[in-house]
Protein backbone atom coordinates (compact mmCIF):
# COMPACT_ATOMS: atom_id res chain seq x y z
CA UNK A 1 0.00 0.00 0.00
CA UNK A 2 1.51 3.79 -1.04
CA UNK A 3 -1.78 5.79 0.08
CA UNK A 4 -3.68 6.39 3.38
CA UNK A 5 -7.16 6.97 1.98
CA UNK A 6 -9.97 8.18 4.23
CA UNK A 7 -13.86 7.88 3.29
CA UNK A 8 -14.94 11.30 1.55
CA UNK A 9 -17.42 11.61 4.34
CA UNK A 10 -14.79 11.14 7.06
CA UNK A 11 -14.78 13.87 10.04
CA UNK A 12 -10.69 13.36 9.97
CA UNK A 13 -10.94 15.24 6.45
CA UNK A 14 -13.01 18.19 8.18
CA UNK A 15 -11.23 21.49 8.76
CA UNK A 16 -11.22 20.92 12.47
CA UNK A 17 -9.61 17.67 12.87
CA UNK A 18 -5.70 18.12 13.89
CA UNK A 19 -3.33 15.95 12.83
CA UNK A 20 0.18 15.81 14.13
CA UNK A 21 3.38 14.05 14.41
CA UNK A 22 5.18 13.29 18.30
CA UNK A 23 8.55 13.38 19.86
CA UNK A 24 9.91 13.53 23.62
CA UNK A 25 12.69 14.88 24.57
CA UNK A 26 15.27 12.18 25.98
CA UNK A 27 14.51 10.17 22.74
CA UNK A 28 15.63 12.91 20.33
CA UNK A 29 17.62 15.69 22.15
CA UNK A 30 20.86 14.79 22.79
CA UNK A 31 23.06 17.80 23.96
CA UNK A 32 23.15 15.92 27.89
CA UNK A 33 26.12 18.35 28.62
CA UNK A 34 23.53 21.23 29.05
CA UNK A 35 20.95 19.58 31.38
CA UNK A 36 21.40 17.70 34.87
CA UNK A 37 21.59 13.59 34.97
CA UNK A 38 18.08 11.52 34.40
CA UNK A 39 17.03 8.04 35.26
CA UNK A 40 17.52 7.09 31.96
CA UNK A 41 21.19 8.21 31.73
CA UNK A 42 21.99 6.20 34.75
CA UNK A 43 19.54 3.08 33.14
CA UNK A 44 21.52 3.23 30.21
CA UNK A 45 24.79 2.93 32.05
CA UNK A 46 23.65 -0.44 33.27
CA UNK A 47 25.16 -4.00 31.66
CA UNK A 48 22.50 -5.71 29.56
CA UNK A 49 19.37 -3.01 30.23
CA UNK A 50 19.69 -1.09 26.40
CA UNK A 51 19.69 -3.64 23.23
CA UNK A 52 22.36 -2.17 21.50
CA UNK A 53 24.33 -1.26 24.89
CA UNK A 54 23.39 2.66 23.20
CA UNK A 55 22.34 5.91 25.41
CA UNK A 56 20.61 9.01 24.60
CA UNK A 57 23.75 11.22 25.11
CA UNK A 58 23.20 12.02 21.22
CA UNK A 59 19.80 10.73 19.92
CA UNK A 60 18.62 13.00 16.70
CA UNK A 61 20.95 15.95 18.25
CA UNK A 62 17.37 18.06 17.96
CA UNK A 63 18.89 20.64 20.57
CA UNK A 64 21.54 21.87 17.41
CA UNK A 65 18.64 20.29 14.55
CA UNK A 66 15.44 21.54 15.31
CA UNK A 67 14.94 24.47 12.78
CA UNK A 68 15.65 21.43 10.56
CA UNK A 69 13.53 19.25 12.30
CA UNK A 70 10.86 22.09 12.17
CA UNK A 71 11.11 23.05 8.62
CA UNK A 72 10.14 18.59 8.25
CA UNK A 73 6.78 19.60 10.35
CA UNK A 74 6.57 22.41 8.00
CA UNK A 75 6.60 20.81 5.07
CA UNK A 76 4.24 17.74 5.97
CA UNK A 77 1.76 20.25 6.88
CA UNK A 78 1.02 19.27 10.26
CA UNK A 79 -1.45 21.02 12.37
CA UNK A 80 0.28 20.46 15.72
CA UNK A 81 3.67 18.72 17.23
CA UNK A 82 3.59 17.29 20.33
CA UNK A 83 6.67 17.17 22.33
CA UNK A 84 7.88 16.73 25.98
CA UNK A 85 10.11 19.01 28.16
CA UNK A 86 13.49 17.60 29.81
CA UNK A 87 12.59 18.66 33.61
CA UNK A 88 16.27 18.04 34.62
CA UNK A 89 16.79 20.44 31.46
CA UNK A 90 14.57 23.05 32.83
CA UNK A 91 14.61 22.90 37.13
CA UNK A 92 18.17 22.70 39.32
CA UNK A 93 18.37 20.64 42.29
CA UNK A 94 17.25 23.54 44.08
CA UNK A 95 13.53 23.33 42.22
CA UNK A 96 14.21 26.90 40.24
CA UNK A 97 14.64 27.58 36.55
CA UNK A 98 17.39 26.51 34.29
CA UNK A 99 17.64 29.62 32.38
CA UNK A 100 19.42 27.98 28.94
CA UNK A 101 17.08 25.06 29.03
CA UNK A 102 13.86 27.06 29.33
CA UNK A 103 15.39 29.39 26.49
CA UNK A 104 15.33 26.82 24.50
CA UNK A 105 12.20 25.42 24.81
CA UNK A 106 10.61 29.39 24.62
CA UNK A 107 12.57 29.54 21.29
CA UNK A 108 11.02 26.59 19.63
CA UNK A 109 7.37 26.76 20.66
CA UNK A 110 7.65 30.73 19.10
CA UNK A 111 8.72 29.36 15.84
CA UNK A 112 6.29 26.63 15.96
CA UNK A 113 3.63 29.40 16.74
CA UNK A 114 5.04 31.35 14.28
CA UNK A 115 4.68 28.67 11.27
CA UNK A 116 1.16 27.81 12.76
CA UNK A 117 1.89 25.00 14.31
CA UNK A 118 -0.10 23.97 17.21
CA UNK A 119 2.88 23.30 20.63
CA UNK A 120 1.07 20.36 22.08
CA UNK A 121 3.41 19.99 25.59
CA UNK A 122 4.17 16.66 27.81
CA UNK A 123 5.63 17.93 31.17
CA UNK A 124 6.37 14.20 32.13
CA UNK A 125 7.68 11.85 29.32
CA UNK A 126 9.93 9.71 31.89
CA UNK A 127 13.06 11.70 32.03
CA UNK A 128 13.19 11.58 35.93
CA UNK A 129 15.75 14.04 37.65
CA UNK A 130 18.30 11.61 38.76
CA UNK A 131 18.51 13.90 42.25
CA UNK A 132 14.96 12.86 42.73
CA UNK A 133 15.98 9.24 41.91
CA UNK A 134 18.16 8.99 44.63
CA UNK A 135 15.84 10.53 47.07
CA UNK A 136 13.27 7.77 46.33
CA UNK A 137 11.96 8.76 42.78
CA UNK A 138 8.42 7.83 42.53
CA UNK A 139 8.10 5.52 45.40
CA UNK A 140 8.80 9.17 47.44
CA UNK A 141 5.26 10.86 48.17
CA UNK A 142 7.46 14.31 47.94
CA UNK A 143 8.27 13.72 44.35
CA UNK A 144 4.91 14.56 43.53
CA UNK A 145 5.12 18.16 44.96
CA UNK A 146 8.68 18.89 43.11
CA UNK A 147 6.44 18.19 40.09
CA UNK A 148 3.82 20.42 41.14
CA UNK A 149 6.80 23.12 41.61
CA UNK A 150 8.09 21.97 38.42
CA UNK A 151 4.90 22.59 36.39
CA UNK A 152 4.31 25.78 38.28
CA UNK A 153 7.63 27.22 37.38
CA UNK A 154 7.30 26.27 33.67
CA UNK A 155 3.92 27.33 33.04
CA UNK A 156 4.89 30.57 34.70
CA UNK A 157 7.74 31.17 31.68
CA UNK A 158 5.61 29.12 29.03
CA UNK A 159 2.36 30.15 29.30
CA UNK A 160 -0.43 30.57 26.95
CA UNK A 161 2.10 30.18 23.97
CA UNK A 162 1.57 26.35 24.39
CA UNK A 163 -1.81 25.19 23.14
CA UNK A 164 -2.23 22.06 25.01
CA UNK A 165 -0.14 20.54 28.22
CA UNK A 166 -0.57 16.77 29.13
CA UNK A 167 0.77 16.36 32.79
CA UNK A 168 2.20 12.84 32.04
CA UNK A 169 2.80 10.44 29.18
CA UNK A 170 1.77 6.87 29.96
CA UNK A 171 2.08 6.15 33.63
CA UNK A 172 1.87 2.75 33.14
CA UNK A 173 5.08 2.68 31.34
CA UNK A 174 6.74 4.51 34.35
CA UNK A 175 5.45 2.62 37.17
CA UNK A 176 5.16 -0.84 35.53
CA UNK A 177 7.53 -1.14 33.40
CA UNK A 178 9.99 1.39 35.97
CA UNK A 179 9.52 0.45 39.25
CA UNK A 180 7.62 -3.38 39.27
CA UNK A 181 9.21 -5.30 36.58
CA UNK A 182 12.35 -3.34 36.05
CA UNK A 183 12.95 -3.38 32.23
CA UNK A 184 12.68 0.30 31.91
CA UNK A 185 14.65 3.25 34.22
CA UNK A 186 15.22 3.30 36.94
CA UNK A 187 14.95 -0.79 36.71
CA UNK A 188 13.47 -0.74 40.34
CA UNK A 189 11.07 -4.29 40.80
CA UNK A 190 8.17 -5.47 42.46
CA UNK A 191 4.54 -5.29 42.74
CA UNK A 192 4.57 -2.99 45.76
CA UNK A 193 6.75 -0.19 44.12
CA UNK A 194 4.99 -0.60 41.03
CA UNK A 195 1.66 0.09 42.36
CA UNK A 196 3.40 2.85 44.79
CA UNK A 197 4.86 4.48 42.27
CA UNK A 198 1.91 4.82 39.84
CA UNK A 199 -0.16 6.43 43.10
CA UNK A 200 2.32 8.98 43.57
CA UNK A 201 2.24 9.99 39.56
CA UNK A 202 -1.34 9.68 39.85
CA UNK A 203 -1.31 11.87 42.70
CA UNK A 204 1.44 14.43 40.74
CA UNK A 205 -0.79 14.45 37.83
CA UNK A 206 -3.66 15.73 39.89
CA UNK A 207 -1.27 18.52 41.21
CA UNK A 208 -0.07 19.63 38.06
CA UNK A 209 -3.32 20.07 36.96
CA UNK A 210 -4.44 21.96 39.49
CA UNK A 211 -1.32 24.54 38.78
CA UNK A 212 -2.06 23.95 34.97
CA UNK A 213 -5.59 25.81 35.83
CA UNK A 214 -4.21 28.28 37.92
CA UNK A 215 -1.25 29.58 35.72
CA UNK A 216 -2.86 28.54 31.93
CA UNK A 217 -6.61 28.60 32.57
CA UNK A 218 -7.44 28.90 29.04
CA UNK A 219 -4.90 26.25 27.78
CA UNK A 220 -6.25 22.75 26.93
CA UNK A 221 -4.99 20.58 29.87
CA UNK A 222 -4.99 16.93 30.13
CA UNK A 223 -2.91 13.75 30.72
CA UNK A 224 -1.86 10.80 28.20
CA UNK A 225 -2.44 7.69 28.62
CA UNK A 226 -1.52 3.65 26.91
CA UNK A 227 -3.83 1.58 26.37
CA UNK A 228 -3.32 -2.64 25.12
CA UNK A 229 -6.76 -3.60 24.86
CA UNK A 230 -7.63 -6.89 27.19
CA UNK A 231 -8.68 -10.08 25.00
CA UNK A 232 -9.62 -13.51 26.21
CA UNK A 233 -7.32 -16.52 25.14
CA UNK A 234 -10.83 -18.46 24.90
CA UNK A 235 -14.87 -17.92 25.47
CA UNK A 236 -14.27 -19.60 28.46
CA UNK A 237 -15.39 -18.01 31.60
CA UNK A 238 -12.31 -18.63 33.60
CA UNK A 239 -10.29 -16.68 30.67
CA UNK A 240 -12.69 -13.72 30.56
CA UNK A 241 -12.52 -13.34 34.23
CA UNK A 242 -8.97 -12.93 33.72
CA UNK A 243 -8.96 -11.17 30.79
CA UNK A 244 -11.16 -8.13 32.83
CA UNK A 245 -8.54 -8.46 35.83
CA UNK A 246 -5.89 -7.70 33.40
CA UNK A 247 -7.23 -5.24 31.74
CA UNK A 248 -8.53 -3.15 35.47
CA UNK A 249 -4.86 -3.93 36.26
CA UNK A 250 -3.22 -2.31 33.07
CA UNK A 251 -5.19 0.21 32.13
CA UNK A 252 -8.52 1.05 34.18
CA UNK A 253 -5.71 1.44 36.71
CA UNK A 254 -4.81 4.59 35.73
CA UNK A 255 -7.80 5.86 33.57
CA UNK A 256 -10.36 4.83 36.65
CA UNK A 257 -8.79 6.70 38.71
CA UNK A 258 -8.10 10.07 36.76
CA UNK A 259 -11.65 10.01 35.12
CA UNK A 260 -14.00 8.71 39.29
CA UNK A 261 -11.54 9.01 41.59
CA UNK A 262 -11.05 5.69 42.54
CA UNK A 263 -9.27 2.24 41.31
CA UNK A 264 -10.77 -0.60 39.94
CA UNK A 265 -12.22 -3.55 41.95
CA UNK A 266 -8.44 -5.90 41.44
CA UNK A 267 -6.95 -3.61 43.88
CA UNK A 268 -8.83 -5.63 46.39
CA UNK A 269 -7.36 -9.06 44.61
CA UNK A 270 -3.76 -7.64 45.79
CA UNK A 271 -1.99 -8.33 49.72
CA UNK A 272 -2.56 -5.23 51.78
CA UNK A 273 1.13 -5.00 51.21
CA UNK A 274 1.14 -4.70 47.76
CA UNK A 275 -1.88 -1.68 47.73
CA UNK A 276 -0.82 1.89 46.51
CA UNK A 277 0.05 4.13 50.08
CA UNK A 278 -3.59 6.13 49.55
CA UNK A 279 -3.82 8.89 51.84
CA UNK A 280 -6.89 10.41 52.58
CA UNK A 281 -7.77 13.46 49.69
CA UNK A 282 -5.84 11.95 47.31
CA UNK A 283 -8.27 10.12 45.13
CA UNK A 284 -9.99 13.34 45.15
CA UNK A 285 -7.27 15.04 44.18
CA UNK A 286 -6.48 12.96 41.40
CA UNK A 287 -9.39 13.27 40.09
CA UNK A 288 -9.38 17.20 38.36
CA UNK A 289 -11.53 17.84 35.37
CA UNK A 290 -9.47 17.17 32.28
CA UNK A 291 -9.84 18.93 29.08
CA UNK A 292 -9.16 16.17 26.91
CA UNK A 293 -7.71 12.51 27.43
CA UNK A 294 -4.56 11.39 25.30
CA UNK A 295 -4.99 7.73 24.44
CA UNK A 296 -1.89 6.12 23.03
CA UNK A 297 -2.34 2.71 21.46
CA UNK A 298 -0.54 -0.14 19.58
CA UNK A 299 -1.56 -2.95 19.99
CA UNK A 300 -3.50 -5.88 21.47
CA UNK A 301 -2.85 -8.95 24.09
CA UNK A 302 -4.35 -12.09 25.38
CA UNK A 303 -5.10 -13.50 28.79
CA UNK A 304 -6.13 -16.60 30.04
CA UNK A 305 -6.96 -17.61 33.76
CA UNK A 306 -3.17 -17.71 35.85
CA UNK A 307 -0.93 -20.54 36.06
CA UNK A 308 -0.24 -20.08 39.77
CA UNK A 309 -1.62 -18.78 43.26
CA UNK A 310 0.59 -15.52 42.88
CA UNK A 311 -0.31 -13.77 39.60
CA UNK A 312 -3.55 -12.31 38.59
CA UNK A 313 -3.61 -13.31 35.04
CA UNK A 314 -1.67 -15.22 32.47
CA UNK A 315 -0.57 -12.87 29.24
CA UNK A 316 0.31 -14.75 25.99
CA UNK A 317 2.83 -13.43 23.55
CA UNK A 318 1.41 -11.67 20.63
CA UNK A 319 -0.06 -13.58 17.96
CA UNK A 320 1.17 -12.60 14.57
CA UNK A 321 1.35 -10.13 12.08
CA UNK A 322 4.13 -8.44 14.08
CA UNK A 323 5.89 -5.06 13.73
CA UNK A 324 9.30 -5.22 14.01
CA UNK A 325 9.19 -4.88 17.63
CA UNK A 326 7.05 -7.69 17.65
CA UNK A 327 3.83 -6.48 18.02
CA UNK A 328 0.71 -7.65 16.44
CA UNK A 329 -0.76 -5.66 14.42
CA UNK A 330 -4.87 -5.60 14.94
CA UNK A 331 -6.32 -2.11 13.87
CA UNK A 332 -9.97 -3.43 15.25
CA UNK A 333 -8.34 -3.11 18.71
CA UNK A 334 -8.47 0.56 18.41
CA UNK A 335 -11.60 0.79 17.62
CA UNK A 336 -12.42 -1.62 20.25
CA UNK A 337 -10.68 0.50 22.84
CA UNK A 338 -12.29 3.96 21.91
CA UNK A 339 -15.93 2.32 21.44
CA UNK A 340 -15.55 0.52 25.08
CA UNK A 341 -13.93 3.54 27.18
CA UNK A 342 -16.96 5.88 25.45
CA UNK A 343 -19.29 3.14 26.44
CA UNK A 344 -17.86 3.04 30.23
CA UNK A 345 -16.83 6.20 30.94
CA UNK A 346 -18.26 9.99 30.54
CA UNK A 347 -15.19 10.71 28.25
CA UNK A 348 -14.14 14.37 27.16
CA UNK A 349 -12.36 14.99 24.05
CA UNK A 350 -9.98 12.10 22.75
CA UNK A 351 -6.74 12.62 21.13
CA UNK A 352 -4.66 10.03 19.69
CA UNK A 353 -1.77 10.93 21.05
CA UNK A 354 0.69 8.46 19.90
CA UNK A 355 0.09 5.90 16.88
CA UNK A 356 2.81 4.01 15.15
CA UNK A 357 4.89 1.21 14.02
CA UNK A 358 8.73 0.00 14.08
CA UNK A 359 9.11 -1.60 11.10
CA UNK A 360 12.44 -3.31 9.17
CA UNK A 361 13.02 0.09 7.27
CA UNK A 362 15.63 -0.41 4.24
CA UNK A 363 17.39 3.13 2.99
CA UNK A 364 18.25 2.61 -0.91
CA UNK A 365 18.87 4.99 -3.00
CA UNK A 366 17.89 7.71 -0.72
CA UNK A 367 14.23 6.24 -0.53
CA UNK A 368 12.79 4.35 2.42
CA UNK A 369 9.58 2.26 0.60
CA UNK A 370 8.28 1.27 3.97
CA UNK A 371 4.38 0.44 2.47
CA UNK A 372 4.09 -1.64 5.57
CA UNK A 373 4.27 1.47 7.82
CA UNK A 374 2.00 3.04 5.49
CA UNK A 375 -1.19 -0.15 5.17
CA UNK A 376 -0.69 0.67 9.31
CA UNK A 377 -1.40 4.15 9.55
CA UNK A 378 -4.82 3.47 6.72
CA UNK A 379 -5.74 0.86 8.65
CA UNK A 380 -5.58 2.32 12.04
CA UNK A 381 -7.06 5.95 10.84
CA UNK A 382 -9.78 4.31 9.40
CA UNK A 383 -10.47 2.55 12.68
CA UNK A 384 -10.51 6.23 14.13
CA UNK A 385 -13.22 7.44 11.60
CA UNK A 386 -15.08 3.92 12.13
CA UNK A 387 -15.49 5.07 16.02
CA UNK A 388 -16.06 8.54 15.57
CA UNK A 389 -19.08 7.74 13.57
CA UNK A 390 -20.26 5.76 16.34
CA UNK A 391 -20.30 8.71 18.60
CA UNK A 392 -16.58 8.61 19.98
CA UNK A 393 -15.48 12.22 19.96
CA UNK A 394 -11.67 12.45 18.65
CA UNK A 395 -10.54 15.81 18.25
CA UNK A 396 -7.12 14.88 16.73
CA UNK A 397 -4.32 12.22 15.95
CA UNK A 398 -0.75 12.17 16.59
CA UNK A 399 1.35 9.72 14.48
CA UNK A 400 4.24 8.29 16.45
CA UNK A 401 7.18 9.77 16.01
CA UNK A 402 8.46 12.38 13.23
CA UNK A 403 11.87 10.90 13.77
CA UNK A 404 13.55 7.62 14.41
CA UNK A 405 14.70 7.96 17.87
CA UNK A 406 16.12 6.39 20.96
CA UNK A 407 13.59 4.05 21.48
CA UNK A 408 14.09 3.17 25.38
CA UNK A 409 15.26 -0.24 25.96
CA UNK A 410 15.51 -0.93 22.15
CA UNK A 411 17.64 1.57 21.73
CA UNK A 412 18.71 2.37 18.18
CA UNK A 413 17.64 -1.03 16.36
CA UNK A 414 13.68 0.28 16.01
CA UNK A 415 12.16 2.22 13.82
CA UNK A 416 8.81 4.24 14.49
CA UNK A 417 10.17 7.31 12.19
CA UNK A 418 8.09 8.69 9.33
CA UNK A 419 11.21 10.62 8.79
CA UNK A 420 14.58 8.04 8.82
CA UNK A 421 17.49 9.20 10.40
CA UNK A 422 21.12 7.75 9.48
CA UNK A 423 22.14 8.00 13.42
CA UNK A 424 26.14 8.20 12.36
CA UNK A 425 25.53 11.29 9.99
CA UNK A 426 22.09 12.95 11.54
CA UNK A 427 20.89 13.02 8.03
CA UNK A 428 17.04 13.18 7.72
CA UNK A 429 15.60 11.30 4.97
CA UNK A 430 11.66 11.30 4.71
CA UNK A 431 10.19 8.11 4.35
CA UNK A 432 7.29 6.78 1.84
CA UNK A 433 5.32 6.95 4.89
CA UNK A 434 5.86 10.50 5.66
CA UNK A 435 5.16 11.45 2.05
CA UNK A 436 1.46 9.78 2.56
CA UNK A 437 0.76 11.56 5.84
CA UNK A 438 1.64 14.76 4.16
CA UNK A 439 -0.90 13.86 1.28
CA UNK A 440 -3.47 12.73 3.66
CA UNK A 441 -3.18 15.87 5.46
CA UNK A 442 -3.47 17.94 2.43
CA UNK A 443 -6.14 16.36 0.84
CA UNK A 444 -8.76 17.41 3.84
CA UNK A 445 -11.63 19.72 3.38
CA UNK A 446 -9.53 23.28 4.06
Amino acid sequence: MNSITLPANSPLLSKDFIFGSATSSFQIEGDIENRLECIWDTFCERPGAIADSSNGAIACDHINRWEEDLDILVDLGVDAYRLSISWPRVIDEEGELIEKGVKFYSTLIDALNAKGIKPFVTLYHWDLPQYLEDKGGWLFRQTAYAFENYVDKITTVLGTRVYSYATFNEPFCSAYLGYEIGVHAPGRVGRANGRTAAHHILLAHGLGMKVLRRNVPNCKAGIVLNFTPCYPNTDSDADKHATRVADEYINQWYMQPVMEGAYPDVLHLLPIQDRPPIEEGDMALICQPIDFIGINFYTRLHYSAPKDKDTLFFEHSHRGPLTDIGWEIYPQALHDLLTSLHKRYVLPPVFITENGAAMKDVIEQGVVNDTDRISYYHHHLNMVDKAMKEGVEVSGYFAWSLLDNFEWAEGYEKRFGLVHVDFNTQKRTLKQSALAYKKLIASRNK
